[in-house]
């Protein structure tokens, strides 16, 4: 099992940017792909975007894609996420989790990751 650990969240006007950042406790962190995902209010966990071991394959949902970056640095056992041109609509708890395997998982849901993080809060305001 590995610990993770998101900061970086906070409050941010429609249109600005956030980086979010996911530390990982296991060594072997570089042998796993990595995802983010997102819960709002009353809402089911969404998927956000995932990248693979090495970091040479990355995703996103179709309402991120072209806003936010994923990426991920295993020297530094951590895995990011650059949001720009956020929108009011991209408030929610955002979670990072692990993989279980070094691959995107195929089905992009949240059965598919094994240890995940406590979540940061992300806000925009209109």
């Amino acid at each position: 099992q590995v610990q993770l650990v998101e900061s970086g969240g906070g409050l941010v006007q429609a249109g600005g940017s956030l980086r979010l950042s996911c530390a990982a406790s296991r060594r072997t962190f570089s042998s796993y792909a990595m995802g983010w995902f997102r819960q709002a209010p009353g809402k089911e966990r969404e998927f956000v975007s995932a990248i693979n071991w090495n970091g040479g394959s990355t995703y996103y949902g179709d309402s991120v894609k072209g806003r936010f970056t994923i990426s991920r640095d295993n020297a530094k056992n951590t895995v990011y996420l650059q949001m720009n041109s956020l929108k009011p609509e991209d408030t929610a708890v955002y979670y990072c989790a692990a993989a279980r395997s070094p691959y995107i998982p195929i089905q992009m849901t949240r059965y598919e990751y094994a240890d995940w993080g406590q979540g940061t809060q992300v806000t925009v305001s209109p």
